[in-house]
């Protein structure tokens, strides 16, 4: 079911079906970021980001749901786990709802 999580969290997004996982990174003023699921190569990590997309590394223990972290300085250049890019949707876009008028009175 479209926008349903799975039990490890992972969804697919509505508009382009793309596997995504969705959930809050970080311990004190936390994003909400939604990824793509598919490694990328580091050649592809150059490519995918930009100021406003990001790379985050999705952690992946045999127990415990995926979850994503940081990529920041002191990340490791060898590091182990998939890194993965934020979600851009190829999807239909959504038609815009008319904004609501302003009232004509003062109060």
């Amino acid at each position: 079911m479209a926008g349903r999580a799975a039990s490890d969290g992972t969804t697919q997004c509505p508009a382009c079906r793309a596997p995504i996982l969705r959930q809050l990174v970080g311990h004190r003023a936390a994003l909400t970021v939604t990824a793509d699921l598919t490694p990328l190569t580091p050649a592809e990590q150059a490519t995918a980001r930009t100021p406003n997309r990001l790379i985050w590394c999705l952690v992946q223990r045999p127990h415990t749901p995926a979850r994503l972290r940081w990529i920041d300085p002191t990340h490791p250049a060898d590091c182990p786990q998939p890194h993965v890019a934020e979600h851009t949707c190829t999807g239909p876009r959504p038609t815009a709802a008319v904004p609501p008028q302003p009232a004509n009175t003062l109060f």
